[in-house]
C-alpha cells in the first residue's frame, strides 16, 4: 500500500531513481579509491602509514564540505533545488572522469587524487541539502513519512549495490569501477534534468531581500532552539565519527581476513544489506511512537556490533557484525531524517538539512580520518575496538545531555 501511495507521484519516482544512481556511484567510487590509495601506498609504506593516507582521503572530501555547508544550506533555501542537483551531478561526473584518468597510471599521484576529492566534497556540500530538502515537495503531507522511508531505502539500495560493484569491478580494474561510477553520475544528472522539466514548486519561500548571512544565522538559531533535532543529528555525528570502521576495511580485508578487493566489496556491502533490510521494513511499518528510545537504542546496538567486528577474525562473522551495525544505523537514520524533514519548516529545511548533512559527512569522511589516525597509535584492531566502545559511551552521554531527545515520542507531520 505504501509503495502505491508514494510512487503514484512521478516526480518522486524520478527523484528516487536519481538517488539510487548517485548513491551507488559514490559508494562504487569510494571502494575503488580506498583500494587504489591503500595499494599504492603499500608499495612504499607500512600498514599504519598507508591507513593514515586512506584516512586523509576522507579528510580531503570533508574539509570543503565543512567550509561550505552553511552557505550550501542557504543556497538550497533560496534557489530551485532541482537545478542544484543537476549542477552537482555534472561536477561529480567530471570528478569521476578525473579519478579514472589518474587510476590508469602505474603509480597515481596521491596529491592529484586528494585535490579532485576536495572538488568532489564541495559538490556534495551543495548536493546533500538540496536532495534532503526536496523530497517533501514531491508528495502530499500525509504520505511524507512513507516517502522518507522509501527515499532512505533508495539510498540503502545504492549502499548495497555500490560497494559490491566497486569491489567486484576493482578486482578487474579500478579504472573500470570508477568509470562505472561516472556512468551512474550521468544517470543522476539526467534524472535531475527530468525533474527540472516537471511542474514542481521546488523553490522555498523566504522573506524578500533576506541576505545569505541572515539566513544562515536564522538557521543556526532554529537548530540551537530545536533540542530534539540538535540531539539527534549530533548523536549520529559522534557515534559514527568514533564507531565507523570504513577506513579500516581495506587493511582488515588484506591483513586480518586474508581477502582481496572482492572481499572488501563484500564487507562494505554487508553493512548496507543490514541497513537496506531494516529500511525496507520501516517503509512498510514506519516508526511513529517512542522515537527517542528507538534512536538511542539503535546507536547502542551499532556500537556493540562495531565492537564485535573489531574482535572478529573470520570473514563470515565480520560480515554478520557489519550487517547488524547497518540495521541498527538504519533505525537511527530513519528517526533523524523524519525529525529533520518533518519537524523543520520548509523555508528553513535546506539550512537544517545542510547542518545535518555536514554532521553525516563529518561522521563518515572525518570518521575515516579519525580511524586512520587512531590506527597509527593503537594499531588496526585497537582502532576498531576504540570506535565500538566510543559509540556505546556516546549513547549514554547523549541520553543525559539531551533529555528532550530521550523523551521524544511521536513522528508525525505537522498540520
Amino acid at each position: 500500500m505504501s509503495f502505491r501511495l508514494v510512487f503514484a507521484h512521478a516526480a518522486f519516482a524520478t527523484f528516487w531513481t536519481g538517488r539510487i544512481a548517485g548513491t551507488t556511484a559514490t559508494l562504487m567510487q569510494s571502494v575503488a579509491l580506498g583500494w587504489l590509495v591503500y595499494a599504492s601506498a603499500r608499495m612504499e609504506l607500512e600498514i599504519k602509514e598507508s591507513l593514515f593516507l586512506v584516512g586523509m582521503l576522507g579528510l580531503a572530501q570533508f574539509l570543503p564540505m565543512f567550509l561550505l555547508a552553511l552557505v550550501a544550506g542557504a543556497v538550497a533555501d533560496h534557489h530551485d533545488r532541482r537545478r542544484i542537483l543537476l549542477v552537482c551531478s555534472l561536477v561529480q561526473l567530471s570528478c569521476a572522469l578525473g579519478f579514472a584518468i589518474l587510476s590508469l597510471r602505474e603509480q597515481p599521484s596521491l596529491t592529484a587524487i586528494f585535490g579532485i576529492a576536495a572538488i568532489f566534497g564541495a559538490a556534495r556540500a551543495f548536493e546533500m541539502p538540496a536532495r534532503m530538502s526536496l523530497a517533501p515537495a514531491l508528495v502530499p503531507r500525509e504520505v511524507l513519512p512513507m516517502a522518507i522511508a522509501w527515499s532512505t531505502l533508495g539510498m540503502q539500495i545504492g549502499m548495497i549495490a555500490g560497494p559490491w560493484l566497486g569491489g567486484m569491478l576493482s578486482a578487474i580494474s579500478t579504472t573500470l569501477a570508477i568509470g562505472g561510477a561516472g556512468g551512474l553520475y550521468l544517470l543522476a544528472a539526467l534524472t535531475a534534468g527530468r525533474l527540472l522539466a516537471m511542474p514542481i514548486d521546488a523553490r522555498p519561500r523566504h522573506a524578500p531581500g533576506t541576505s545569505r548571512l541572515v539566513m544562515i544565522r536564522e538557521g543556526l538559531i532554529h537548530l540551537r532552539d530545536s533540542r530534539i533535532v540538535l540531539g539527534a543529528i549530533s548523536l549520529d555525528l559522534f557515534a559514527v565519527l568514533l564507531g565507523g570502521v570504513t577506513a579500516l576495511l581495506p587493511a582488515y580485508a588484506k591483513e586480518i581476513l586474508a581477502t582481496g578487493p572482492e572481499g572488501l566489496g563484500w564487507l562494505r556491502t554487508m553493512f548496507a544489506v543490514g541497513a537496506g533490510a531494516m529500511t525496507l521494513t520501516l517503509a512498510f511499518r514506519p516508526i511513529r511512537r517512542h522515537a527517542g528510545p528507538w534512536i538511542l537504542g539503535g546507536v547502542a546496538v551499532y556500537g556493540a556490533a562495531t565492537l564485535t567486528f573489531a574482535l572478529a577474525t573470520q570473514l563470515p562473522l565480520s560480515m554478520l557484525a557489519l550487517m547488524l551495525a547497518g540495521a541498527a544505523d538504519s533505525v537511527s537514520v530513519f528517526v533523524r531524517q523524519n525529525l529533520v524533514q518533518i519537524v523543520t519548516p520548509d523555508a528553513m529545511r535546506g539550512r537544517i538539512a545542510a547542518v545535518s548533512g555536514l554532521f553525516i559527512s563529518a561522521s563518515n569522511e572525518l570518521g575515516e580520518f579519525e580511524s586512520g589516525v587512531v590506527a597509527r597509535f593503537l594499531g588496526l584492531v585497537g582502532s576498531a575496538v576504540f570506535g565500538g566502545i566510543g559509540a556505546l559511551a556516546v549513547t549514554g552521554l547523549w541520553a543525559g545531555i539531551f533529555p528532550e531527545l530521550r523523551r521524544a515520542d511521536r513522528l508525525e507531520p505537522p498540520e
